[in-house]
């Protein structure tokens, strides 16, 4: 029996995933949490197999919360299920140690296959994303300039364009506007922009927001 955590602060979600699941003969869902600290507590109490990773939560990010359990259960298999599509934040969840990366869109038999192959132990990538990582791989391309950018910094880069200020952001990530200020010019920098505009636009046309 694979034994599930559950990690999305929204119920019906949770409730839908635990039905999908319940048709399933070696499935099922143990323990259940809405945030990124609500998970590190569960694990303390619960064996699990896998968890279902949502990538934002109230508090703690998914990522910042997928380091810290691969630090914590390096042997824990865990699944990021996000609204995101993959070209947001499939390869860096990837990087840090997710075992695979699915849409919150894809079909409950890709979900009930991906989970059963991470349980073993491999590595699960949809069909799309495999495709986009070999087209990638061929052209020999430099790596895009988002990519360089460390996790924090790509948050405060999706939200700069995403029409928030330095104010609001901090507000929303926790952190004070000299620290978000701060990451806006290490960004424009290593991004070679001069302007929140110029930023703005590199989003949208790398389709890097929802």
């Amino acid at each position: 029996m694979i034994r599930i955590l559950i990690a999305d602060d929204h119920r019906i979600l949770r409730e839908g995933l635990k039905q999908i699941l319940a048709e399933t003969s070696d499935m099922s869902v143990v323990a259940e949490a809405n945030n990124g600290q609500e998970v590190l507590t569960r694990l303390r109490d619960q064996a699990v197999d896998v968890v279902l990773l949502d990538i934002s939560m109230p508090g703690t990010s998914g990522l910042d919360v997928l380091k810290q359990l691969r630090s914590d259960h390096p042997h824990l298999a865990i699944l990021i299920l996000s609204m995101y599509s993959e070209e947001q934040y499939a390869i860096r969840a990837l990087r840090a140690g997710a075992a695979g990366y699915l849409t919150k869109d894809s079909a409950p038999d890709e979900l009930i296959g991906a989970i059963r192959k991470i349980s073993q132990g491999k590595k699960y990538v949809s069909a799309s994303l495999a495709e986009k990582l070999a087209v990638y791989l061929e052209s020999g391309e430099d790596i895009p300039l988002h990519q360089t950018l460390s996790d924090r910094e790509y948050q405060v880069m999706c939200l700069i364009a995403s029409g928030k200020s330095v104010t609001e952001i901090a507000a929303e990530i926790h952190l004070s506007v000299k620290t978000i200020s701060t990451y806006r010019s290490r960004i424009l920098d290593k991004m070679r922009l001069k302007s929140n505009a110029a930023l703005t636009h590199y989003v949208i046309q790398n389709q890097l927001l929802e």
